[in-house]
């Protein structure tokens, strides 16, 4: 689809020939002379529109008007979680067979931030998830104009958020994707494709590779399954080598049975999200790779399935991980944390200016946060800030959560330094304070997405989260690195080197 950024004000929006015209209306709307205006106005005084976002009135070719569907659409105060609320909630416009090229007229004094937020919310709306259903009836949007009053100053605005939508469609495409068509081997395809991306390098480890580095508790998950574990590496270098990289971890289950502790078979279907970590990682590779922002990133991607076999880790085992830390595995369906301590682990050789794990934790978030807010731990207050910062942003929002070191106390074990479950009460805190076992002295935080990762019932599919969420992360350390590099010392000019006499 073809999303294009224009200079448009209402009237000459009007004139506009589509098949779609959307027209957001915020509360405080003072109409002009144009069409569009006194359409809007008289509805809204009839009452037949009002402002409360997602409310909207269908018009089918008024006059004046080159478009054949108006969609006067109600915004709220204009916010941007507002304007995304109200797009999304006629998503259904967007997806009609006949319509092929829609403008979304933003001309009454739109920011970066409301034009983030409409460019997102069209796309999300137009999304359709075809790869194993290929009679799926794909809408004939081709075209979406985005119309506002000074395309030049939104135009940096408009490439991120375009950049920011391919790395959530391809999060959200292979979140999507059965358990059979997403495996380990084609998580790291993917990868492998992205590094043909300026910038970007990647590295796959197979079986072989993850023994030789000792990583025994990743191993131990992958044993159930016949499909081969894959630990892949992913390097965007966009800094001087010298600058410390951020490294994302994302959690890369690509089916979760549970193992031996076997999951209830109602919904089970949705363990095909449990790689939504990995495939974030990768959705925010797919970004950086267009905005080519200054700064050093690592993604880290331990897939496998978990799944019982003959093979399959038990509960009571006890396996050592790469930090040389034995674990006892009391409940073979907390393997996330399994994979992801050896992964921790392997982050410390690139000492990390931030290490930032994402995964499909625990159910216990969900109950705590529900589908609003992904869960936020971190042990460094300025990391928590930032991506706490960038969630709201990105409209894709986190919660802080408690680290207290009582916490791990349910964590001790009788017959290894550590056992990965610790009981039902604050099972997301005592996960992560599993994980920060692994972490060493490195800033730190970890995302519990399992409530906002995918949706489920007649919604269901993948959310693309945290994408959002930690591109602006990312894009706003790159700002802070750019504002403290010090400034480059000028030559002294031919005329100043020559009084100065020569260097000895």
């Amino acid at each position: 689809m073809n999303f294009e950024l224009q200079t448009l004000s209402l009237s000459t929006a009007a004139a506009q020939k589509c098949d779609l015209l959307v027209v957001p209306v915020a509360e405080g709307f003072v109409p002009g002379a144009d069409a569009l205006s006194i359409l809007a106005a008289r509805a809204l005084e009839k009452g037949d529109l009002t402002t409360k976002p997602g409310k909207h009135l269908h018009l089918y070719q008024p006059p004046a008007v080159g478009a054949r569907r108006v969609l006067l659409l109600g915004v709220g105060k204009g916010s941007p979680s507002a304007i995304r609320q109200a797009l999304l909630a006629v998503s259904a416009d967007f997806k009609a067979p006949a319509v092929r090229h829609a403008v979304v007229s933003l001309a009454d004094g739109a920011s970066d931030t409301v034009l983030a937020a409409a460019v997102q919310a069209v796309a999300e709306a137009s999304y359709v998830y075809t790869a194993t259903k290929p009679k799926a009836e794909v809408p004939g949007l081709e075209k979406v104009v985005f119309g506002v009053t000074h395309e030049e100053a939104l135009r940096p605005a408009f490439a991120q958020a375009m950049a920011l939508v391919h790395g959530q469609n391809l999060a959200r495409e292979w979140g999507n994707r059965p358990g059979n068509h997403a495996t380990p081997s084609r998580l790291a395809e993917v990868a492998k494709s992205l590094a043909r991306e300026p910038r970007i390098d990647c590295k796959v480890h197979g079986p072989e590779d993850v023994e030789r580095l000792g990583m025994g508790a990743f191993m131990a998950v992958a044993r159930g399954s016949k499909e081969p574990l894959r630990f892949i590496e992913l390097h965007y270098r966009g800094a001087d080598k010298k600058q410390a990289p951020v490294v994302l971890v994302g959690k890369g289950i690509t089916f979760d049975s549970g193992g031996i502790s076997l999951k209830p078979g109602a919904e089970m279907d949705e363990m095909k999200f449990d790689m939504c970590g990995a495939a974030s990682v990768l959705g925010v590779f797919r970004a950086l790779a267009e905005l080519q922002p200054s700064l050093n990133v690592v993604g880290l991607i331990p897939a496998c399935e978990n799944l019982p076999d003959g093979r399959a880790l038990k509960p009571g085992d006890v396996v050592t991980s790469m930090s040389g830390q034995t674990i006892e595995v009391l409940n073979t369906d907390a393997e996330g944390r399994l994979i992801l301590c050896d992964a921790l682990t392997y982050a410390a050789r690139f000492k990390p200016a931030a290490l930032v794990d994402i995964a499909t934790l625990t159910g216990a978030c969900v109950i705590a946060l529900g589908a609003v807010r992904s869960g936020l731990y971190a042990n460094d207050e300025t990391l928590a800030a930032q991506l706490s910062a960038a969630g709201e942003a990105a409209l894709d929002l986190c919660w802080r959560m408690p680290l207290d070191e009582e916490y791990a106390e349910g964590l001790k074990s009788n017959f290894a330094d550590v056992a990965n479950v610790a009981g039902r009460p604050a099972g997301s805190v005592t996960a992560a304070k599993f994980l920060q076992r692994f972490v060493g002295e490195w800033p730190w935080a970890h995302l519990d997405i399992a409530g906002t990762a995918w949706k489920s019932g007649t919604a269901k599919g993948a959310t693309g989260r945290p994408v959002g969420l930690l591109l602006h992360f990312l894009l706003g350390r790159a700002q802070q690195e750019a504002q403290q590099a010090p400034a480059p010392v000028k030559a002294a000019s031919r005329s100043a080197r020559a009084k100065s006499g020569p260097r000895i």
